[in-house]
């Protein structure tokens, strides 16, 4: 799988890749115009909407309603470094959803691929080349 990065503009990166362009960019704040989201926000939504996935599978597979389910991710970070300290998710029920089911729903959100890369993480090597 490849993806190119480019710079359309201001503090926007977009990121292109399978027909698709995901769009990037810094708050004000930041020297952007918050037209987009900011990458690590990018990076958190597919931690959640990838449980999300296991989770919407689980119920289909087994006839289950969605409706009324819903994932609420609560992020901290350590206020010495600012970095990410720790994810919390949050899978909602609605009243009346089975109780033999919860605990599966939880392996299930468990087996997200994005989170399997976050406890191994890949190698990340960056380079330069000069094209043309």
């Amino acid at each position: 799988m490849e993806m190119v990065i480019d710079f359309p503009g201001g503090a926007r990166v977009d990121a292109h890749f399978g027909g698709f362009t995901v769009m990037t960019d810094q708050s004000p704040r930041g020297g952007g115009e918050g037209s987009a989201p900011e990458p690590f926000a990018l990076f958190l939504a597919s931690l959640g909407t990838c449980a999300g996935i296991y989770v919407l599978s689980f119920c289909q597979q087994r006839g289950l309603p969605t409706e009324g389910i819903r994932l609420v991710q609560r992020m901290a970070f350590d206020p010495a470094t600012g970095k990410l300290d720790r994810v919390d998710l949050d899978i909602q029920l609605p009243a009346g959803f089975p109780e033999k089911y919860q605990e599966a729903l939880i392996r299930a959100a468990n087996q997200c691929a994005v989170k399997k890369q976050l406890d191994n993480p890949p190698a990340i090597q960056v380079v330069t080349s000069i094209q043309g």
